[in-house]
């Protein structure tokens, strides 16, 4: 029988309770040892949980959860996952005057060298650092009212940036982080060492200055020489490009370059993502409204090189780029949830882009199933072999993980017929009042620390 999105409406308080030792589901032998490193993990952003999952790619299975929230920092009722002995909707706790820790937990890209991650709160309006290594937040502090029943860390404030920070980006020499505020109209331009200061609570200001941008500004993504910046919108049809300029200490002087005009591929004006392509040749950007994606040349004036449908309602959230010895592909995860899944599941799909075919000339030729519901992030091993996949909603009732947030991983070695591997349920994260169940993923980041990133 096929089980239809529509089904949640009809589900019981029971069947929608987290089963939280729910195994992956297996369904094939991913690729050799080669692929994946001792110390490789998956990182994800889980915005409802205030979480960030760390799963481990040798086993596919959850290796830890990071806390971003300040629940249990204190022993009393008031600042407790369980307040009076009732467990509060998670909206009502970060509404409580005295929660401090992440609102929203979204936006996340490695350091250059894979050693860091930069994470946003979108609610609370801050940047966090997380050490790859360690998989420690940096700048929390021991709890001074730890006593075996609250957690033993508090968690740092990390550095406050503005309203509605959606998406940070490291500069390709690693001494910035760009942050675009979304909710404003311009960008957060960070000192790196000096934000890792600031979390830790020292009396620095790692802001070195705003830049005005377009209205809206959803991402920076950096050319490979790191001379230039590409702007993205979520507020207009423009995308504006900056030199960056940086000085002997390698620290920018930006300055607008040239605005890009894309009402043509995308009335709506609503881009929230753009990544570069390996070669470093073009920008590739989705536009959610638009159900279309499309391509830049990096080199001046810019040209638009590509424009992509994607079908009605396919919602674009983010490009990868699958590469290897048996092809390019874009990968393009929709949010579009269709019924007819794997099983009779429901299910997003991913769209395959040939980028092989001339510039001009790239089309979607297949698609495939997610194996979870309402894509997001997605993001390859450095091999170019393994794509892992962030969906945003829970699984139905009576399926494999009802109730639960997934994460599925493919064999891409093949970029034009990929291969399932594992569905992976997130569970929950252990906290001494109970446990919080990991919810509603948006930027997943596959990272090797030590390895030159996708940012370097």
């Amino acid at each position: 029988m096929t089980i239809s999105r529509r089904t949640l409406l009809k589900a019981t308080a029971a069947s929608a309770v987290a089963l939280s030792f729910a195994k992956p589901l297996q369904a094939a032998q991913q690729p050799g040892g080669a692929d994946v490193e001792p110390s490789d993990r998956v990182f994800i952003c889980n915005e409802d949980s205030n979480t960030f999952t760390v799963i481990d790619p040798r086993s596919n299975t959850v290796d830890g959860t990071i806390n971003f929230t300040s629940f249990d920092e204190d022993p009393r009722p008031p600042f407790r996952f369980v307040t009076g002995g009732v467990v509060p909707t998670h909206a009502a706790m970060i509404l409580k005057p005295l929660y401090h820790g992440a609102i929203a937990l979204h936006g996340g890209v490695m350091s250059p060298d894979s050693r860091y991650m930069a994470l946003t709160g979108r609610g609370s309006s801050n940047v966090y650092l997380v050490d790859a290594t360690s998989r420690t937040v940096v700048g929390n502090t021991p709890n001074p009212q730890e006593g075996g029943s609250t957690n033993p860390e508090r968690i740092t404030t990390g550095v406050l940036v503005g309203r509605e920070p959606h998406e940070p980006t490291f500069t390709r020499n690693g001494r910035e982080i760009w942050v675009a505020v979304r909710g404003e109209d311009r960008i957060a331009i960070l000192d790196t060492a000096d934000a890792m200061r600031q979390s830790a609570g020292e009396p620095v200001n790692a802001l070195r200055q705003y830049l005005p941008t377009v209205n809206g500004p959803a991402q920076v993504w950096f050319s490979a020489d790191g001379a230039l910046a590409f702007v993205a919108s979520q507020k207009g049809s423009r995308v504006d490009v900056f030199a960056v300029n940086p000085d002997a200490d390698g620290h920018s002087r930006p300055s607008r370059k040239t605005t890009l005009d894309l009402s043509a591929q995308d009335p709506p004006g609503f881009t929230p993502f753009l990544k570069l392509s390996p070669d470093g040749a073009e920008m590739w950007l989705s536009h959610k409204l638009a159900d279309a994606v499309s391509a830049l040349a990096v080199a001046d004036p810019h040209p638009v090189l590509d424009t992509v449908a994607l079908g009605e309602l396919a919602r674009p959230n983010h490009v990868e780029f699958v590469e290897n010895a048996r092809g390019r592909a874009v990968y393009v995860s929709l949010a579009r949830v269709d019924d007819d899944g794997p099983g009779g599941v429901a299910s997003s799909q991913i769209a395959i882009i040939d980028r092989d075919a001339p510039p001009g000339q790239r089309r979607v030729v297949g698609s495939f199933f997610t194996h979870g519901r309402e894509a997001h992030g997605l993001w390859t091993n450095p091999n170019g072999t393994l794509l892992y996949v962030a969906h945003e909603q829970d699984e139905l009732p009576g399926t494999p993980a009802a109730g639960q947030t997934v994460c599925s991983a493919f064999d891409v070695s093949n970029p034009f017929a990929p291969t399932f591997v594992a569905q992976i349920p997130l569970g929950v994260l252990a906290l001494p009042s109970g446990e919080l169940r990991n919810k509603k993923s948006i930027n997943l980041v596959y990272v090797r620390p030590g390895a030159r990133s996708a940012t370097g």
